[in-house]
C-alpha cells in the first residue's frame, strides 16, 4: 500500500529552498479522485489547490489565479479534452511557462507524445501512486524556481544594461544626451514620424563667439557656461520625447517630435529668450554683454527619402545662414525668416 505524502522524507515533498506560495491547478472530472488528489498535494505542503472538474471553468481559474502548475485530465466531459485545454492555457501565457502535468489512464507512447505537442511538460498515469506525485511535484518546483530567479535576474541585467546605455549616452558635462544618443534618437523619431504622418523638428545650436568667451574668461568658467546651458535646454524640452542633446563642443541640438514649422520658430525664439534672461555674462562678445545663441531649424513629415543626415545638413545649412544674418537668431528655410522677423510681423 502507497503511503501518503505527510510520511514521506522532507526531499520527496516540499522544496524548502522555494518560499513562494505554491499554488496548484487540479482538473479532474471525478470528484473523488480529484478530491484525493487534492488532498495528497496540500499534505505535501501545497499552499493552495484550485479545482476545476472540465475545460471552462479550468481556463478560467487559469487566466484568474495563474497558478504554479497544472495537473490536467485528459478526458473531460463536454466537447473539449485535456489536449485542447493545455493548447489555450500555453496561448494565455506567451512568453511565460507554467508546468502542465496530463493525467491519464493511457499510457501509449502516441498519448504521451501528443501530451507534449499540446503542451505538457509530463505525464502521469492514473492511479498516481503518491511517492510518484511527490516526485513530480519536487521537479517541477524545482524548475518553477529556477526560473524565477532566471526572470529576476533577466530583469535586473535589462535594467542594468539600461542604465549603462544612458551612461553611455550622456555628456558628463552637461548632462544632456551626447551625439551617440543623438544619433540614435534622431534616427527613431524619422521612423515613428513616417508611420505617424507627423510633423519632426531638428535644431542645431551654436553658441555665439564662445572661443573668445573661453580666451577671456578661461576653461573654468567655459564648462560653468556650457552646464547652465544645458539646464536652460533641459528646462525648455518639457514634452516627454522633447531631447536636448550636446551634439559637440559648444554645439546643441533639439529632437521636438509633432512641433510644425511655427511652432517650432516660437520655440526657437523663446528659447533665445530665456537664454539671454539668465544673464550669462560674455566678457568678449560683440553682440552684447550676455551670452547668446544662434540656431538653425528644420522641419518636415519624414517621407522614405528623409534620414538623420539630410536632417542634420539642413540644419546645418540653416544655422550658417543664422549666423551670416548676424547671429543671435534661429533661421528655418521652410519658413524662409529667422526669429527676429517672425517677431515683427
Amino acid at each position: 500500500m502507497s503511503r501518503p505524502l505527510n510520511d514521506l522524507p522532507l526531499e520527496t515533498g516540499q522544496d524548502s529552498s522555494d518560499e513562494h506560495p505554491f499554488t496548484v491547478l487540479l482538473v479532474e472530472d471525478l470528484a473523488s479522485v480529484r478530491a484525493a488528489l487534492a488532498n495528497e498535494l496540500r499534505r505535501a505542503g501545497v499552499a493552495e489547490v484550485l479545482e476545476a472538474s472540465d475545460a471552462d471553468p479550468a481556463l478560467r481559474l487559469f487566466k484568474l489565479r495563474r497558478p504554479d502548475m497544472v495537473l490536467l485530465d485528459i478526458r473531460l466531459p463536454g466537447a473539449h479534452d485535456g489536449y485542447w485545454v493545455a493548447q489555450r492555457m500555453r496561448e494565455l501565457e506567451p512568453g511565460g511557462w507554467t508546468p502542465i502535468i496530463f493525467l491519464s489512464g493511457l499510457d501509449g507512447d502516441l498519448d504521451v507524445w501528443r501530451g507534449i505537442e499540446a503542451g505538457g511538460d509530463d505525464y502521469l498515469v492514473k492511479p498516481v501512486k503518491p511517492i510518484v506525485l511527490a516526485a513530480k511535484l519536487r521537479a517541477m518546483r524545482r524548475l518553477h524556481a529556477m526560473r524565477r530567479r532566471l526572470v529576476m535576474l533577466s530583469d535586473e541585467l535589462h535594467v542594468a544594461n539600461q542604465r549603462l546605455n544612458e551612461m553611455v549616452e550622456m555628456d558628463p558635462l552637461t548632462g544632456l544626451v551626447n551625439r551617440r544618443g543623438f544619433d540614435r534618437i534622431l534616427h527613431t523619431e524619422i521612423l515613428a514620424a513616417r508611420r505617424e504622418h507627423a510633423p519632426l523638428t531638428l535644431m542645431l545650436c551654436d553658441l555665439d563667439h564662445f572661443k573668445r568667451l573661453n580666451d577671456a574668461a578661461g576653461h573654468v568658467e567655459g564648462d560653468a557656461c556650457l552646464r547652465e546651458v544645458g539646464r536652460v535646454l533641459r528646462e525648455v524640452c518639457v514634452r516627454p520625447r522633447d531631447v536636448a542633446s550636446r551634439y559637440g563642443g559648444e554645439e546643441f541640438a533639439l529632437i521636438l517630435p509633432n512641433t510644425p514649422r511655427a511652432g517650432a520658430m516660437t520655440f526657437a525664439r523663446a528659447l533665445g529668450g530665456l537664454l539671454r534672461a539668465r544673464g550669462i555674462e560674455h566678457p568678449d562678445s560683440p553682440i552684447g554683454p550676455v551670452l547668446t545663441l544662434s540656431g538653425g531649424i528644420t522641419t518636415c513629415v519624414p517621407d522614405d527619402t528623409t534620414s538623420a543626415v539630410t536632417m542634420v545638413m539642413r540644419a546645418d545649412e540653416a544655422l550658417y545662414a543664422a549666423k551670416a544674418q548676424g547671429r543671435n537668431r534661429f533661421f528655418s528655410f521652410e519658413m524662409q525668416m529667422d526669429t527676429i522677423e517672425q517677431r515683427k510681423r
